[in-house]
């Protein structure tokens, strides 16, 4: 399948400043199948290395840090010799062993000519913790799971993408693509992005398959709460990711600490969220009441509202049945605000590579996302089907008067000062905003 961020690891092989490079990103995503992939196009040769449980590998990195005796000696454990330029190096799960992060650092300044990937589903988690960590000698990336482009892409859909991507800002879709693209974004809601998924979608186009994969996903980021965190945060890490769900059906959708478990409070579980945020698995927006630049300087870290990394997993971790979103069940209307809204963000972090914040004047407005854009800020309408009132947004829009905002809806493009952008094309959002 075809994934977008090996356009950017090409960039990184050709650049006259690349460093070692670490690509971050929540555990089955597909960061290990796009590296060898991205191996196999660009390379004659691909070493890979995985950390995890495997001491033999971890004391090549043990005493010194000279990074030719490493390389050699990687090779001789590979039984074939690493050639700069030539071999693509990959240590995967390298959070398991600081010190090949530390090397790091001395391959970008000892041995520049070799070409180093990295990867791990807990690098985030790994990162914020003391350690000699080589700043400012790596470079980043952060894959995600498969956006809707993505997804349409597996579906066969090239030819569309490619008429899409080449629509001029305000013309319509034709009617002859909306009711495709329509069904196809409620059947990305049902599977999401998670590479597996998807796969046993296109295979099979059966639910209960589907399902099966989507709950060992889960089932194995439960474990890893168990294997990698302390023991004292895995009820607590347990008990949050399981709360999400049911806080993003509130009304509000406020995260609330004490409604994870009665009697725990925020200072019992910032530590345990903070691990959920550095593996990738949630995503916290928090809210601004002022939406000025930079943003970061008017959030209130105390009102968030936490979702999770991947759509089709918070529809199975709900319970909702397939069937509600494809047959458009009164009984999913109260979540499908919620799902609506986690798919925008996902959207808007593949597109715009920052975490939004929201916008609440008191109890009066709210306003789903707000991000900055050059010089703008804009803010962001989610609604799930046609409706297009958005009091909210016009009571932002009076007292702050953006150049552009932006309303999602199941309705075609509409201009104007309220860009009314289709939610299937939402990756195309750039376009809208110009």
């Amino acid at each position: 399948m075809k994934r977008n961020l090996l356009g950017d690891l090409k960039k990184w092989k050709d650049s006259p400043a690349r460093k070692p490079l670490l690509v971050k990103g929540v555990r089955q995503c597909g960061k290990t199948w796009l590296l060898e992939e991205f191996g196999r196009e660009c390379y004659g040769d691909v070493a890979y290395f995985n950390f995890e449980g495997n001491a033999a590998l971890g004391a090549r990195f043990e005493g010194d840090l000279d990074v030719r005796r490493i390389v050699s000696e990687l090779g001789i454990l590979r039984q074939k010799a690493i050639v700069p330029g030539e071999t693509l190096i990959i240590f995967d799960e390298i959070q398991f062993c600081n010190q090949a992060l530390t090397s790091l650092k001395y391959f970008c300044e000892n041995a520049p000519e070799y070409h180093v990937v990295c990867a791990g589903s807990l690098l985030g988690v790994a990162l914020s913790k003391p350690l000699s960590f080589p700043v400012g000698k790596v470079d980043f990336l952060t894959l995600r799971p498969m956006s809707f482009e993505e997804f349409l892409q597996a579906n066969g859909e090239e030819m569309l993408c490619e008429h899409l991507r080449a629509l001029p800002p305000y013309e319509k879709v034709s009617e002859l693509f909306t009711e495709r693209l329509e069904t196809l974004l409620k059947t990305y809601y049902i599977v999401g992005g998670m590479p597996e998924a998807v796969q046993t979608w296109l295979d099979t186009h059966d639910i209960a398959a589907l399902e099966k994969v989507q709950q060992a996903i889960l089932d194995s980021y439960e474990l890893d709460f168990a294997k990698h965190a302390l023991p004292k945060d895995f009820p607590k890490l347990a008990a949050i990711w399981r709360s999400i769900p049911l806080q993003l059906a509130k009304e509000s959708s406020k995260f609330i600490f004490s409604q994870v478990k009665q009697g725990w409070r925020a200072k019992d579980l910032e530590d345990a969220l903070e691990w959920l945020l550095g593996a990738g698995l949630v995503h916290k927006v928090t809210k601004i009441e002022k939406p000025f630049m930079p943003l970061s300087s008017y959030e209130d870290q105390s009102f968030f509202k936490l979702y999770l990394s991947d759509v089709g997993l918070l529809r199975k971790m709900a319970g909702l049945p397939a069937a509600t979103i494809l047959e458009k069940s009164d009984t999913f209307r109260e979540f499908k605000g919620a799902l609506t809204e986690n798919y925008v963000l996902c959207e808007l972090l593949h597109s715009m590579e920052q975490t939004p914040f929201f916008w609440r004047s008191g109890n009066t407005a709210e306003v789903d996302f707000v991000f900055q854009h050059g010089m703008d800020i804009v803010p962001v309408e989610v609604k799930s089907e046609r409706n297009v009132k958005a009091k909210s947004l016009s009571e932002y829009r009076k007292k702050y008067t953006p150049r552009v905002a932006v309303m999602t809806t199941m309705q075609n493009v509409g201009g104007g000062d309220v860009r009314k952008v289709p939610l299937y094309l939402l990756w195309q959002l750039e376009k809208y905003l110009a």
